[in-house]
This record gives C-alpha cells, structure tokens and sequence, in this order.
C-alpha cells in the first residue's frame, strides 16, 4: 500500500474505530428491543461474536476473502483470486478495517435469535460465519472475484456484510422457532415489547454516527486516486448516507401515523436503520436525489417487510434484523443499478449494470442460504440450538450466565411474561367448581358481612405465569403484582462478583396480592402451594391477612360486592 500516503492510512484506522463502535450500537438496540431478563445474554453474544470473529478472520478469513498473508494460517494463491490484490491491501490498517466489517455481518444475527437461542451454539455459529460464509462471498465482491469482475457495485456493503448477516439471521430464526407464546393457537402474533425504547434509541443514533466511517471511510484514501479527489468523494458519500437515513426515519415516522394512528417509536428507529442499509452499495453513486428515493423506498420495505416476516412468513424477528438489512440490504443493491449516475438505468445506462445487481444479490443469497442452513440444521441435531423452555421463561440471563438480573439492584419495570395459550396451565384438583362457591364464610367480627381475606404470594419470578394460570383455573378475577427484592433467612444463595463472595444478595422476587372472598382462601393457599413448590429453598412464601373492608372507587360499592368484578382483567 506504498501508493498511499500516512493520511490515508489515519483515514482507515477512523473507519476501523467508527465501525468497531458500531458494536455498541447493535448491542444497544438489540437489549433494548428485547426483555430486560435477556439482556447480558445480548451483550456477551455481541461481545464474543466480535471477539470469535477477529481470531477466525485473522487465522483463515482475510486469507480466503483477499487471498494475502497478514500473520495468520491461510495465504491462499493469487490465481485463486483470479487479481493479484497482495501488494495492494496485506496492511495492517486495512486488515483491522476488514475485520470490522466482517463482526458487523456477524452481530446482525443475534437479534433475530434473541431471548432463545443458546449461547455455546451462537458462539459456533459466530465463528463459522466469520470463517468461511462471509469471507468466500465477500472475495466474490470485494476480493477480485467473479462478481467484481462483472461490474458488481456495493460500495460499502449493503450485500457484502448487511445481506449476508440478514439472510443468516432470516435462515436462524425460522430453523429456531418463534419466542414461547409470540404466537395464538390461532396463528395471530402478539406484540412482545422490548424492555427499553430508550436503550434502543441510544443504539440507533450510534449506528448512525458510526455509519459515516462505515460509507465514508470506504473509500480508503483522502488522496487522488485514478483522477477522482476522494475528500470529495467522501464529502458527497457522509451526504447520501444522512439523506437516505433521515428520508426513511421521516417516512417511516408517516406511514406508520397513518397505519397504526399514532407515529411508531421502535419501527421509526428502525426506519433510519433501514435507510442506511439501503444507501450502503450506492451511496458513492447516487445523487443526493437518489439517496432520497432509496430512503423513501426502504421506508415503505421496513414497515410492510416487518410485518410480511411477522404475520405472513410467520417467522420471529424481536428487532427487525430480517426486514433492516435483509430485505433493504438487497433492495439498496438493486436500486443502484436504477439511481446510479454511471451505468443505472434511470440515467440512460441501460438494463445492464442492474442485471448485474439483481446476479449478485440472487447468488449472495443462494450462498447464504445453503451454507447456514447447513450450519443451524448442524447445530441444531448436535449441541442444540434453542434453551428449554424453563430456560426461556426464567431469562437467558439467569440459566446461561447466572445472573439473576443486569441491572444490579435497580428495579426495571415488570416484564411482559408470555406462554402459549393453555400450554403451561397446570390441572388443579377441586372439589367443587368455581362457580358453586358462595360467599357462605363466616364474617369478620362487626362487618356485617362476608368476610374478605388477602393472600399475599412472594415467590420466584420465573413461576409467575405458571400461577397466574393457576389463579385464573380455581376464579380468581383480580391480582396485584409488584416486582421486589428481598432474601430470607439464608440471605439469598451465595453467589460471587469477580471471584469474591457477596455477603447479602437481595433476589429479584414477585409479590402477587390477592382479596378474596367468594373463592376460599384455603383453595388459593392449596393451589398457591401445588404449583410453586419445587422441594428447593427459595420456592417463596404465603401470607394470610384479615380484610375489614373494600371499597370500588368507581360505584362506592363496599365489602363482598366491591370484589364482584366479573370483567376485571387478571393482570
């Protein structure tokens, strides 16, 4: 890389450090969109993806994308490659620029397995995608290979790496299967919201900040190169890439005003996200003009691509990893061919430069498609790919990592806990049907009137849903739940922090409280008790409190009557 000066080189180790960022990006909209009891599962397989990826790529897959030797096992030869690239990129700065791109291709996937996938089988997938799938497609496009030579533009990667890690997240997620309870009997998906737009947005505005280096800083010089000033170049790609970006955020924000009658916050970030992705291939290419029409075209891909993967395909996608970089990673590709201003069609180029687009999406996808069905079918028959369903319920967190919560003593609000419907209902043995109990208990002292009583349940969050079903099965109407922490007499199980024990642990609990007085209260203690007991200390306690009174704010309603709320909801 003699041709080039020491501010190129700066220049390619600011887009190594911009897309590198991009790490935190992704790790931050993918905890975000998901359930707080997943989200140090989400940050280790962001952080070991990145980590795998580097020694594999370093070992083989720059050898066999590029086809030079950098240190590492693979120096394949340069008829392979069909172009002698050796005396050209073998640097450090753009081993480390590369290397970057290939763990951005990686960490798109883990969105779309989120919340179920187990952590030794991404780390295998992780290592497999950054050895071979990535680096033989992107030696097709970047390397010197057949699609290079037939013209094949993406400039910056919207096949290369965002396709790539879309179609492999796509191929993942319908091989695992939908989250526990995403789906009705009836085949109607339910929302299951993330636990933190605001860590999303964080996530979002650093993938945009970042996305600068990753077009920008594609060009790998600030100098002249073949006649073309590429501070220039650079200068018009950071404006393509914004327009697209903020073109699709604003559409999405519209179309999704006038479809769901309220502007969607999460589908708006991921608007922006789309419109990136789109810009990728061409964004050296295209007018500002264009860029605004490849924005608004990935807008509309996003919202309906969302919702083809979810109600049509019936695939499970918690971020929308599968419609961001998929499907406008291909669309961005083809576009160029349309929008380019040399060779595209909209500018007098005729129908052969998008030929050649519509060629290597087709075959980029062919490969992807095969080889990770390959590796997830695998994975799946060996080590397994998804966690039990216990596993699931309780949060990778807890099961793969042994933390009972990643947030430490802070208390995030209750998470929406989902099973399919009637799944995990447990049978319990009445006597008498629900219907025949009659408020006959004796009064309390003084009420004239039936007598009320509350049963409070501490017990372990992970066996909620299992007792709410329960409640629901014996006719408790009403429950009051709070999310807490506390520890009995044994203060908690011992667990350590960086090898050192920690002397109290508070447990993160759930206290569900329950006024009942036409259902027995020994039938919700007996019920309480069959469904919650595992034998294990921890199962949580029962306590039993006189009512003297209940008042309905609504009507005034006192005592037996306040507590008659045939349609109140259970939680």
């Amino acid at each position: 890389m003699s041709q080039y000066s020491a501010v190129d080189t700066i220049w390619v180790l600011l887009g190594a450090t911009l897309v590198f960022f991009m790490q935190a990006g992704f790790a931050m909209v993918e905890t975000g969109f998901t359930r707080a009891k997943n989200a140090g599962n989400i940050i280790m397989k962001n952080l070991m993806d990145f980590a795998l990826g580097t020694l594999v790529f370093w070992a083989v897959g720059f050898g066999l994308m590029f086809g030079s030797d950098i240190g590492g096992f693979v120096s394949l030869p340069d008829f392979f490659i069909q172009g002698d690239y050796s005396g050209t990129y073998p640097t450090a700065a753009y081993v480390i620029f590369q290397t970057v791109f290939c763990a951005t291709a990686a960490t798109i996937v883990s969105g779309a397995m989120a919340e179920r996938t187990k952590f030794l089988s991404y780390c295998i997938y992780s290592v497999i995608i950054s050895l071979v799938v990535y680096p033989v497609s992107g030696h097709w496009i970047w390397g010197g290979g057949w699609l290079s030579q037939l013209g094949f533009h993406d400039f910056a990667g919207s096949t290369a790496v965002h396709m790539v890690g879309g179609t492999a997240a796509l191929i993942g997620a319908k091989i695992l299967g939908p989250r526990i309870g995403k789906y009705a009997k009836d085949g109607k998906p339910r929302a299951i919201p993330g636990h933190s737009l605001t860590l999303g947005a964080l996530g979002v505005f650093i993938l945009w900040f970042c996305w600068f280096g990753f077009n920008g800083c594609s060009t790998v010089s600030m100098s002249l190169v073949d006649g073309v000033d590429q501070i220039v170049k650079a200068s018009e790609i950071f404006v393509t890439t914004n327009l697209a970006a903020a073109t699709a955020a604003t559409a999405t924000m519209i179309i999704t005003w006038i479809r769901y009658k309220k502007p969607d916050v999460s589908m708006t970030l991921n608007g922006a996200l789309a419109g990136l992705v789109a810009i990728t291939a061409g964004c050296d290419a295209v007018t500002p003009a264009g860029a605004f029409w490849i924005g608004l075209i990935a807008s509309f891909l996003i919202v309906f691509g969302v919702e083809f993967v979810d109600k049509v395909l019936k695939i499970d996608d918690p971020v929308g990893a599968i419609g961001v970089h998929g499907f406008c990673g291909a669309a961005g590709t083809i576009l160029t061919g349309l929008f380019a201003r040399e060779g595209g069609l909209f500018y007098g180029g005729g129908a052969g430069m998008l030929g050649v687009q519509l060629l290597g999406v087709v075959s980029v996808i062919a490969w992807v498609s095969v080889t990770m069905t390959a590796v997830f079918f695998l994975i799946k028959k060996t080590v397994g790919l998804r966690v039990t369903r216990e596993e699931e319920t309780a949060g990778l967190d807890f099961y793969e990592h042994g933390l009972s919560s990643s947030y430490a003593d802070f208390m995030p609000a209750l998470e929406h806990l989902y099973d399919d419907e009637g799944a995990n209902v447990p049978v319990v043995d009445v006597t008498e049907p629900a219907a025949a109990w009659a408020p006959a208990v004796p009064a309390a002292a003084g009420s004239g009137g039936p007598k009320m009583t509350k049963v409070v349940i501490l017990c372990n969050k992970n066996r909620f849903e299992t007792l709410k079903n329960a409640m629901n099965s014996i006719g408790v109407t009403g429950i009051t739940v709070t999310q807490v922490l506390g520890c009995g007499m044994q203060k908690g199980a011992t667990e350590f922090y960086r090898g050192v024990p920690l002397e109290m642990k508070l447990l993160p609990k759930i206290k569900v409280e329950i006024v009942v007085c036409k259902v027995p209260p020994r039938v919700v203690i007996e019920t309480a008790q069959k469904v919650l007991g595992t034998g294990h200390i921890g199962d949580g306690k029962i306590f039993v409190y006189d009512v003297e009174n209940v008042i309905k704010i609504r009507t005034g309603e006192e005592g037996f009557d306040a507590l008659q709320d045939e349609t109140a909801p259970l939680d």
